[in-house]
Formats: C-alpha cells, structure tokens, sequence
C-alpha cells in the first residue's frame, strides 16, 4: 500500500468567496469536509496548511493537523513546500495536494492518484482527468483540458479546446471524440522533493499565458503521469451559488458528514 501525506491549502482571502473554508456546509466547516474525505482515503498523515489561525482553530478531526503558513503564497504548491520545509519531509515522501475547495472530493481518486505516482518512477507528478460529454464543456475557458500521449502521459494542458478536431469543427459536427478529450481535475501527486524544486524554477512562459502552474513542470521536461476516472466527482465551490449547490446536493441525498468526530 502507497504511504502517503495529503496536504489541503486553504487560505482565508479568497477572491470570489471570502472565508470559503470556513463555509457552514451541514455543521461542519467546508475545509473539514475536505480533510475528512482526505482521512477516508488512507493517507497515512493529513495536514491543513493555511494562513489563517481561525481557519487552523476550525478543523476539529482525530489525525488531522494543522500547519501555519504565509499570506504571500500565489499557489498552493508553495504553501504545500513551505508545509515540507517546516516539517522536514523526507524527498521520497509522496504529497498529495487535495483542493480545499472541494468538499466531496472521492477518497478513492485521492489514492488513486498516489497510486499512480508511486508505480511510474519516470513520473515527477500524478493527477487526475474526466471525459468530456458535452461541447459546452469542451469551449469553456473555465475547463482545462489536457492533451494525452497513448501511455497516459500529458503533453499539454490548456483551457483551449485540445485536441483540435480540424476537420469535425470545420464542417460544424460534434467535436467531441470519447476517450480522447477529457478535463482535468485538480488534484496532484508529487515527490516533497519535487515540489522543493518546482517552487524554485522561474515561472514559465506558457504557465504565465495559460494561468496553469502544471505547464512549469512540462516547460522543465518534468512528466506528468494522468489517472482517466470513470465518473465525474461533483464539482467543487468557486461561488456562493458553487455553495449553495453543495449543499443542497448534500441535504438531498441525504450525505452524512464523512467520519465521526
């Protein structure tokens, strides 16, 4: 079995929801959400990593931690590498970064994902994509899309509808091609010696452009091994309207809180 260590950023300031993890989602905080489903997964050690001492006095779960870190953080892969320097993570250590955004994160994609790392040693990272059913989709800025190599590695990630079916959009048929468009889901595995590395590299070029911190890694000839999953986790929380579907998804069907406390 795959140890690993999952790490949930989570910051207080955000953008277009502040204080999301904080987020009352049937009595539990939307950052306890998150880091339970993490525990589920059989991480062998989960840790919260934020910028707020309210948000660390929020998380009340059995093997979960909390670990302070700076405001100054542009991504959540450099608070996660701050978390590593702090704790003096061993290099070999597998991290599993699991957004706090997403409170119905399923356990078994968050090993699935160290799993995957774990078996390809050429890999620096593991992540994780769904196939695309609907054209909408595929056009909208808002869904990354990843371009994949025939042994499962990615070759470009973009909010660009990749790969480009010429042919098909020209002659204004469904473009969609199952099995070969698919969207990318953000979670990461990496190595915490990896990550030491990665925050050290200057910001690429097509990360710059695209707004995506995995191009730097493939800028830098890293590879990045990708899991297809055959469902679609439900989407995470960017919006009070992103919120308020959660959480009614949760009070229909009835989903109780993952662990007990």
């Amino acid at each position: 079995m795959t140890e690993f260590t999952a790490v949930i950023p989570a910051r207080l300031k955000s953008t277009r929801l502040p204080g999301k993890p904080l987020s009352d989602i049937a009595g539990h905080s939307m950052v306890e959400w998150v880091a339970a489903e993490a525990l589920k997964s059989g991480a062998s050690e989960v840790i919260v990593a934020t910028d707020s001492d309210t948000i660390a006095s929020a998380v009340n779960l059995r093997g979960v931690r909390t670990v302070l870190t700076s405001e100054n953080h542009s991504s959540g892969t450099e608070r996660i590498a701050e978390v590593i320097e702090k704790e003096k993570i061993p290099a070999e250590r597998i991290i599993v970064n699991v957004q706090g955004d997403e409170p119905l994160m399923d356990p078994e994609v968050i090993r699935k994902v160290a799993d995957l790392l774990d078996s390809e040693r050429t890999a620096a990272m593991a992540t994780a994509a769904v196939p695309i059913t609907d054209e909408r989709e595929l056009l909208s800025p808002d869904a990354v899309k990843i371009a994949l190599a025939p042994d499962g590695f990615a070759l470009y990630f973009s909010r660009a509808p990749i790969p480009y079916d010429r042919d098909n959009f020209r002659a204004g048929k469904n473009v969609i091609t199952p099995g070969l468009h698919v969207r990318h889901l953000g979670i990461y595995a990496y190595r915490a010696g990896f990550v030491r590395d990665y925050v050290r590299l200057p910001e690429g070029r097509l990360e710059r452009l695209e707004k995506l911190e995995q191009l730097r890694a493939l800028e830098y000839g890293f590879r990045i091994k990708v899991a297809l999953l055959d469902r679609t986790p439900p989407a995470g929380v960017d919006t009070k309207e992103d919120l308020e579907r959660i959480v009614n998804f949760i009070r229909d069907n009835g989903i109780e809180f993952p662990v007990s406390v």
